[in-house]
């Protein structure tokens, strides 16, 4: 289940609307036959592709899937339940449960009515942080939301004049553009756009073609430059404008087309999703400077220290060159 957990991972942020899935099918003797992770645009499915890989040899195996698998035929596909059942593999072993309403539980009942046997909640808990996307989206009618802050070691995220470049080293801001990667829409606020009208692209090779849409929080200063109002237009947009929207409040981005929202800067956007509590993750790079002076977060709307604790757990840590990253999820 890890590994087809791992492979999932491979399309994170191009397969919406549908989940990033990811499938293992073992032959009876223990050898992996087939792989397979859902294809950017959602089709095909996980169980498709390493059905297609296993061929015969699935027959009498296991297969690992890290959500249950389909029970909803498209115009796109069959359902992933009855390709399974038709294969003849003899067991399916699922993280999660789909909470597609068009699915839900009947995945399980049909490859168990066909005589398969079904074991749940294998590596569910990191079932969902890999699907959070989705299963946020299912569940709050949103995209899931990741800040990333890169922090001198006395909180600055940037000099008292609003300079940042650079905060933290190379490895660090590669893997911050390995983050963009993993999402569909990268966010920052008005003043972050109009002062350094950043690219917000992903300059790691092979994934150039994996940037993000870019989105401007312009609360109370409307039509900041080379964006388009959401909903966009694609017809009406000019060349300077490219892949970006802008939107007035946090509370907009549930019309965005995207599971995944990664936010970037500056200090401003990212108190107003704090305010907002509309924070899933953080990404807190921290570098071993001392800055004095610089600017840090704005009001986040704390009534008392106390309210403080216990709002997030620390689910990852690692060092990356001189800098630390800190990955925290929103209880």
């Amino acid at each position: 289940m890890r590994a087809a957990l791992a492979i999932g991972e491979r399309t994170r942020g191009r397969t919406a609307p549908n989940p990033n899935v990811g499938c293992v099918i073992v032959a009876g003797e223990g050898r992996v036959v087939g792989r397979g992770w859902t294809q950017p645009g959602g089709r095909p499915h996980a169980e498709a592709m390493a059905l297609a890989q296993a061929g015969e040899a699935a027959r009498g195996g296991t297969a690992y899937v890290t959500l249950e698998p389909c029970a909803h035929v498209s115009p796109r596909g069959p359902a992933c339940a009855d390709l399974l059942a038709a294969t003849g593999v003899a067991r399916v072993v699922v993280a999660l449960r789909d909470p597609d309403p068009r699915t839900d539980g009947q995945g399980i009942a049909r490859l168990r009515g066909a005589g398969v046997e079904v074991v749940t909640g294998v590596e569910a808990d990191a079932a969902r942080r890999a699907m959070a996307g989705f299963l946020t989206r299912r569940r709050l009618g949103r995209p899931h939301v990741t800040l990333k802050l890169a922090l001198s070691l006395d909180g600055a995220v940037s000099m008292a004049d609003g300079r940042s470049r650079w905060i933290t080293g190379a490895p660090a801001r590669a893997h911050a553009h390995l983050e963009r990667a993993r999402h569909e829409a990268i966010l920052v606020g008005r003043g972050t756009w109009e002062a350094d009208r950043p690219r917000l692209d992903v300059r790691l090779p092979g994934l150039e073609a994996r940037a993000p849409l870019r989105v401007v929080l312009s609360s109370g200063h409307p039509n900041p430059s080379g964006a388009t109002r959401l909903p966009p237009s694609p017809a009406g947009r000019g060349k300077d404008e490219g892949n970006s929207i802008w939107i007035e409040n946090p509370a907009d981005i549930a019309t965005i087309p995207a599971d995944h929202l990664l936010i970037e800067g500056g200090a401003a956007a990212a108190a107003a999703f704090l305010r907002a509590n509309l924070v899933d993750r953080l990404l807190l790079y921290r570098a071993p400077i001392l800055i004095g002076g610089g600017r840090t977060l704005g009001d986040i709307a704390l009534g008392d220290l106390p309210d403080a604790h216990g709002r997030w757990t620390l689910t990852d840590e690692r060092q990356l060159g001189i800098d630390r990253l800190e990955v925290y999820e929103a209880r």
